[in-house]
């Protein structure tokens, strides 16, 4: 059988050798050259043979990463899907979809366009309300939401829900509710807040004494900073122009939402049989724009952890930076290793090569929403997240994060919710939500014949498929019985991300799968839901673009203030 690593080893030497050779007859023949071609003419030349090295440049890169047969499949569905989407803007065609797209939105609607009787305001009141009054309205509006979480049926979203860290969280909120750490100046005790936090999560992720980093917004700033690092970091060191990213295909999506904002390519990298990065892909995808490699611990679909020691003796080699994404991990990754007897493969600082780390706060470290830290190995990396500005008429300027103004009382809110939690707490809630996490992987594995867990999950969260049923269908049944489950696809699979309020419900999923997904299967017919038809669509060939105006019309619907007539 062909070596196909090997065949694209050769390919790529061969370039380069011919590469070498042509510059090699043009210095040689560089004076005959400069006499018999106009200046006008050798500026086109070069314009050419630039356009002509981009484009070998990328063959080389992606043939050599994913061998010969992945490149031709994805040009195959490019050409596939533009000559789809052309025939759907074909007036005919467009109506038709429209009609459905329209359809599909005025269902989105009714699921969230409701308004609680006698909480109807979309201007502004002439007379201000009395604080009885607001209480009275924020008080309905809160029981509204309140009965679709504290159950616990929830895939992470609220982690903690306990009522003293609230009533903590609130009192912090209200004493520091005008500080703006855009002026430390004006409130320095936030900034010692700010400082404290950043060393507290430090120290949980082995950094060493030159380590260093930033609170920030949540998960998705944390990313684009990491990305907006190292961009800026190969432009100023290496002169790259042309930024890449190389991540596995289970990296979060702000790192797509990282490349898309910042102009750098992502290059994706397929995963292995126990759905993490494949490292082989991995080292034939760095090329001369190589600016950060990426790994998870754990990935938001399946909850497996990545080779972190491997990625971590790529970036030496190649000199390059390594992000490990811990958003989701978050201080129950941290705290594992103090809780359990076996160890997780190293995954932090305590690797040389990684160089930066994100973690969510307002996830495991039970903090209010809106908190997150990115760290860094050593100051070198972070001052490239900075933006300063000297030139500025309104004065000098600099922000450590995108935002400028920033929210005070919520990183009071993280420094209060971390002191009162304390190291103690951290390692009972990690072992509970752990032990709930395994209680379900092995139910799935050992008695439910008809799911499949998807890798081997070792944290909060456990996923699962299903060669039997639809998954996407069974989640569906599973949300009549109050179940907010995370659909994914590719492979079509379901997930739920372990909180502490799942702990005491772990039990009655596994009763409501074992029901749920025997019942599907007996009925032995292809039923698909409309969550299964949805992701029928977005992976279908020709028509997945329309899943992406479905996506478009879900998130217009969330700014609506009154349904469509």
């Amino acid at each position: 059988m062909c070596d196909l690593a090997a065949l694209a080893d050769t390919c790529k030497k061969w370039a380069i050798l011919y590469t070498i050779n042509v510059l090699t007859f043009l210095r040689k023949n560089a004076e005959q050259y400069a006499h018999t071609r106009s200046k006008f003419d050798q500026i086109e030349d070069w314009i050419c043979l630039y356009l002509l090295y981009e484009v070998v440049h990328e063959l080389i890169v992606v043939f050599y990463g994913y061998g010969p047969i992945k490149p031709l499949v994805t040009a195959y569905k490019y050409v596939v899907r533009s000559v789809t989407r052309f025939l759907l803007k074909l007036p005919l065609v467009h109506r038709k979809v429209q009609a459905q797209i329209d359809e599909t939105r005025v269902t989105i609607e009714t699921q969230f366009v409701n308004k609680p009787e006698g909480v109807d305001f979309s201007e502004i009141p002439a007379k201000g309300l009395s604080a009885r009054q607001l209480k009275s309205k924020l008080d309905i509006l809160a029981g509204e939401e309140a009965a679709t979480w504290q159950g616990g049926q929830y895939s992470g979203a609220v982690y903690y829900g306990n009522e003293a860290i609230a009533k903590l969280q609130a009192d912090t909120y209200c004493e520091f509710s005008f500080a703006n750490q855009l002026h430390p100046d004006a409130f320095p005790s936030v900034r010692q807040m700010e400082a404290e936090v950043v060393s507290m999560v430090l120290k949980l992720f082995h950094a060493p004494d030159s380590g260093c980093g930033t609170t920030t917004s949540g998960g998705t700033e944390s990313l684009l900073l990491a990305c907006l690092a190292a961009r800026e970091k190969a432009a100023a060191e290496r002169g790259v122009s042309e930024p890449e990213i190389i991540a596995p295909v289970s990296i979060h999506a702000a790192v797509f939402k990282a490349a898309k904002y910042f102009k750098m390519k992502l290059r994706l990298v397929d995963l292995t049989d126990d759905f993490t990065v494949d490292i082989g892909q991995v080292k034939r995808l760095i090329n001369c724009n190589t600016c950060l490699l990426m790994g998870s611990a754990p990935n938001f679909p399946y909850g497996t952890v990545d080779n972190i020691q491997a990625l971590s003796d790529i970036a030496i080699s190649h000199n390059l930076p390594l992000h490990v994404d811990c958003c989701l991990g978050s201080f129950v990754i941290a705290y594992y290793s103090k809780v359990f007897k076996e160890a997780l493969a190293p995954f932090d600082f305590a690797l040389p090569g990684v160089t930066s780390i994100s973690c969510d706060t307002h996830k495991y470290g039970f903090t209010p929403k809106g908190s997150s830290v990115i760290m860094y190995r050593d100051p070198s990396y972070r001052k490239y997240q900075y933006f300063i500005t000297s030139e500025w008429v309104g004065g000098l300027y600099g922000s450590p994060t995108l935002a400028g103004s920033r929210p005070g009382a919520i990183t009071a809110g993280t420094w209060a919710t971390m002191l009162s939690i304390g190291d103690d707490g951290y390692k009972k809630s990690c072992a509970e939500i752990i032990e709930a996490s395994r209680k379900l992987r092995d139910a799935i594995k050992n008695d439910i014949p008809e799911l499949d867990v998807v890798g081997d999950p070792k944290l909060s969260v456990v996923a699962f498929k299903s060669d039997q049923i639809n998954v996407h269908t069974l989640n569906d049944i599973l949300s009549k019985r109050g179940w907010h489950l995370s659909a994914l696809q590719k492979p079509p699979s379901v997930h739920l991300c372990v909180t502490r309020l799942s702990v005491p419900v772990i039990d009655k999923l596994i009763t409501d799968l074992k029901e749920c997904a025997s019942e599907l299967a007996d009925r032995n017919e292809k039923i698909e839901s409309d969550t299964a038809q949805l992701y029928g669509v977005a992976n279908s060939l020709t028509v997945n673009s329309v899943a992406d105006d479905i996506i478009g019309a879900f998130l217009d619907v969330l700014y609506q203030d009154k349904r469509t007539e």
